[in-house]
């Protein structure tokens, strides 16, 4: 397999063509692999046969179309035998009662559909994040039980977790440094080469399977947590009658000091969910992962509290006869990813309270998003009388005089004056 994978003559099939699946497809397609980007969703398969991709990514279109066109990618709803399968599907979780607990099953029916085709010597990758002890505990058996192959002598089997920012995918899958976690070192020495083959600036470090599986839900809870303490100030700014995005600024002063800001909340399929994978699995052990998630996800219905409030002092009697715009919808700037995302959250929340919510989603070509009309800059500018900054998208940096000469609550303080 190493010799294959030097010479690129290893084929590769990658399942699931979302926001990890396309870019990884294209990745080794640039690199001289011949590709099968695979989906169960015929219509994705038939927007990427028609050269068009689906999601929004800088340079993906470009990128997608040479590879397409140079025959080294190919889109497909069926499998065949391949040397390496890297599984890229979503996972979500399930909301029971008070708990949010990972939904693998995705994970699961991916393990199943690969594995008639799994051979003496194929090499199976998981990338799709998971909970602790599921890449051999789970898609390991799924596959033995199929196939009637044993784990780490007629297969191999690994964990790589994607490890990327939305907007910069393509160029991070080639500049930042790799986890690859397998049970087999020979299974981590190919992933590694082939990982390595795409790899311009950064590593492919090797582990065991559990710290590659726990390495991902450490990075993002993480974040998470920091994001906690920025919210958490923000809220308590409030209370106190100052600007929290000068107080961080100011805080940041210190040489050991970096807070991050504030904002609507935590969205995305990765911050949203990671931390919950660990909490699920540890629950008596992750008291300040958990604490952390439910202040991110209190935030969104505190951002709903704080318009309520604001709407009863500036309309008083009035507030459900005004129209409130909501400038954001995705989870993050400049992307039109809405998974988990708060200013969504929000703006349903205010709609179902009875309230008029337009919004203003302009990476998102749609004219309602979940229910919420999808209004352009331009024409929510017009029809609201209040608006809910929640992202700091560039085109509303670009007309912040505009939306700031409205009644506004501005969430992520994209306005705020430097420090003389």
């Amino acid at each position: 397999m190493i010799e294959k994978i030097e010479n690129k003559t290893a084929k590769i099939t990658i399942v699931g063509m979302g926001y990890i699946g396309l870019p990884t497809s294209i990745a080794f397609a640039q690199a001289g692999f011949n590709v099968n980007g695979y989906d169960v969703n015929e219509e994705i398969i038939s927007t990427l046969k028609s050269e068009k991709i689906h999601i929004k990514e800088p340079d993906l279109q470009q990128a997608f179309e040479k590879v397409l066109n140079s025959g080294k990618l190919k889109p497909t709803n069926k499998l065949e035998k391949s040397d390496v399968f890297i599984i890229c599907v979503p996972t979500p979780f399930i909301k029971k009662e008070n708990e949010k607990l990972s939904d693998i099953s995705y994970v699961e029916s991916a393990s199943k559909a690969v594995a008639p085709f799994v051979e003496k010597g194929t090499l199976v990758i998981l990338e799709s994040t998971v909970p602790p002890m599921t890449t051999d505990e789970v898609v390991g058996k799924i596959i033995e039980e199929e196939t009637k192959l044993k784990l780490n002598e007629d297969f191999y089997l690994s964990y790589c977790p994607e490890r990327v920012l939305p907007g910069k995918i393509l160029f991070e899958l080639k500049n930042n440094d790799r986890i690859v976690g397998s049970s087999s070192e020979k299974a981590q020495k190919i992933t590694k080469e082939l990982y390595e083959s795409i790899l311009t600036t950064g590593k492919a470090y090797t582990t065991d399977t559990h710290t590659a599986e726990m390495c991902k839900l450490v990075e993002n809870s993480h974040r998470d947590v920091n994001i906690a303490f920025a919210n958490e100030l923000s809220i308590i700014a409030d209370k106190i009658g100052i600007d929290v995005f000068e107080l961080i600024e100011l805080a940041n002063k210190h040489p050991r000091v970096n807070i991050l800001k504030p904002g609507a909340g935590v969205g995305g399929h990765c911050l949203a969910v990671d931390p919950w994978f660990i909490v699920e699995k540890f629950p008596e052990e992750s008291d300040l992962i958990r604490t952390a998630r439910e202040k991110n996800d209190y935030k969104p219905q505190w951002v709903v509290e704080k318009v309520e409030k604001e709407l009863k002092e500036k309309f008083p009697n009035k507030e459900k006869d005004i129209t409130i715009g909501i400038l954001g919808l995705s989870y993050k700037p400049n992307i039109d990813d809405l998974r988990e995302s708060p200013s969504i959250e929000i703006a349903l929340t205010l709609k179902e309270k009875g309230y008029n919510v337009v919004g203003c989603e302009p990476n998102v070509l749609k004219q309602e998003i979940k229910g919420i009309k999808n209004l352009s800059l331009d024409q929510t500018l017009k029809k609201s009388d209040y608006l809910v900054l929640t992202l700091a998208h560039d085109e509303f940096k670009q007309n912040i005089s505009l939306i700031m000469s409205k009644e506004v609550l501005n969430v992520v303080g994209i306005t705020n004056k430097g420090l003389n």
